[in-house]
């Protein structure tokens, strides 16, 4: 028998109320040897599932605190054994003494993730379903959170087990033929399952082209600013933050190292990093931060350029320009205010790049930055209606598993190899699939993954 577990499931700060989960067999024995109701007289083993009651939590004879208290009978709970829930006045002392007096009556502290993981062992949800639990509370924007709810209802659970559900009956019509050959015809059978391998690999090449935009969605667009010093970098993400957060002197060379912040724009969220101006210096530290601004810009999915447009290009911008090429990226004509002597369509010729005329001291142009980023990204909209979007590396890496497998199949077939080849090559991508949603992975996996969560989830 599993043990009974509990943990405090609120944050642990002050807050209206916190939350104590208790989950497993002895859940109501130790909910009874603690709970009182306000008369004395209800007998909390004995109440309808799904049901509030108030009253007292008591350790012995003394009251620890006024609270409601939650039952929930298995298998219709979170974890699918028996759950109880006390909500208790949420100061930080309370809610620890309420879980002190639960682990005092018979139960234990729970591990991290360890009510999820019950959920996933007891089938109450699939892998990709529990991951998207930990997805949902830490989404950022409101497209992390559509994608992760539609991933909790299953959108990705659906896919995955399609596909999965046609391999195997090739598998097990190959197996069939080979072992009643007299019954089964394999004649010409080949070419038809080089069709149907044709579609299946389509549908995992589908869902792998998300994997980018779902991987920018969960984590946000990693925007790295590049520009040559004083051109006004550190300005603009102290305009886009909202507030002071990079120095900002008129000393070239202040920014030496990156800071990075996170920012909402449209629902999207940008990762945004500023760098240090790119030039040639002798400063051991400068030249340190200078090289690593370069690199930030070989990872970035976006590059802001940031040009001063009161002062005339030079072997810097030339630079910044080189780094440009093949990203997405769009250029900054920032100092707007002033008088400009950089050309606005030389710069958009020279770079390729959709151009912004932005003035950080006269607070114009970001409207324009906001709407140019949505239309670069996501086909300038999201919609989950009918897409399944891929946000776990995990996943992704299964994916690409499933899709060498296949193709492995067929060069099998090109090069007329026995059936048996066929189905060897099918059933690793059907078990690669199966790690999506759970169904071919090993203990020490499912504790990596359940060991990420917080605790009382």
């Amino acid at each position: 028998m599993e043990k009974t577990i509990a943990a405090i499931s609120t944050a642990m700060s002050a807050s209206g109320i916190g939350i104590v989960r208790i989950s497993g067999d002895e859940a109501m024995d130790v909910i009874s040897r603690i709970y009182r109701s306000k008369n004395g007289k209800k007998n909390i083993r004995e109440v309808q599932s799904h049901t509030i009651h108030y009253g007292f939590i008591y350790d012995g004879e003394d009251v620890v605190d006024e609270v409601l208290v939650m039952i929930m009978r298995g298998p219709h709970t979170y974890t699918g054994e028996d759950t109880v829930e006390i909500d208790c006045h949420g100061g930080v002392y309370a809610m620890k003494k309420v879980l002190e007096t639960v682990l005092k009556n018979g139960a234990v502290i729970a591990e991290p993730g360890e009510f999820t993981k019950r959920a996933f062992l007891n089938g109450r949800l699939d892998l990709s379903q529990a991951e998207a639990v930990m997805d949902v509370i830490q989404a950022k924007n409101s497209m992390a959170l559509k994608s992760s709810v539609e991933q909790l209802k299953g959108s990705v659970q659906r896919a995955v087990k399609e596909i999965r559900s046609r391999l195997l009956y090739q598998i097990a019509y190959i197996e069939s033929a080979l072992d009643d050959p007299e019954h089964y015809d394999l004649t010409g059978y080949p070419q038809e399952l080089r069709v149907i391998v044709d579609k299946e690999t389509k549908e995992i090449q589908d869902l792998l082209k998300t994997a980018d935009d779902g991987r920018m969605i969960q984590e946000g667009i990693k925007t790295v600013i590049l520009g040559k010093p004083n051109a006004g970098k550190s300005s603009l993400l102290n305009f886009l933050v909202g507030e002071d957060r990079a120095i900002v002197t008129e000393i070239e060379g202040t920014t030496r190292d990156i800071l990075e912040e996170y920012i909402s724009l449209n629902g999207i969220t940008l990762r945004v990093i500023d760098t240090a101006g790119i030039r040639e210096t002798e400063d051991v530290v400068e030249k340190i931060g200078v090289g690593k601004a370069k690199q930030m810009a070989e990872d970035a999915d976006l590059i802001l350029y940031v040009v001063d447009s009161s002062r005339p290009l030079d072997e810097n911008d030339e630079e910044i320009i080189e780094l440009l090429s093949g990203r997405k990226s769009i250029v900054i004509y920032n100092k707007t205010d002033l008088e400009p002597v950089v050309d606005m369509e030389k710069i958009k010729q020279r770079t390729g790049s959709p151009v912004i005329p932005v003035s950080v001291v006269e607070e114009t142009g970001i409207r324009k930055l906001e709407d140019e980023i949505k239309n670069m990204f996501f086909q300038g909209e999201l919609s989950f209606n009918d897409e399944v979007y891929i946000t776990n590396a995990r996943h992704k890496a299964a994916l690409e598993e499933a899709k060498e497998s296949l193709e492995l199949v067929k060069n099998s077939i090109n090069m007329g190899m026995a059936e048996d080849f066929f189905s060897i090559d099918l059933m690793n991508a059907y078990e690669s699939l199966g790690r999506i949603v759970g169904e071919s992975v090993g203990e020490d996996l499912v504790n990596e993954i359940f060991s990420k969560f917080c605790t009382g989830k």
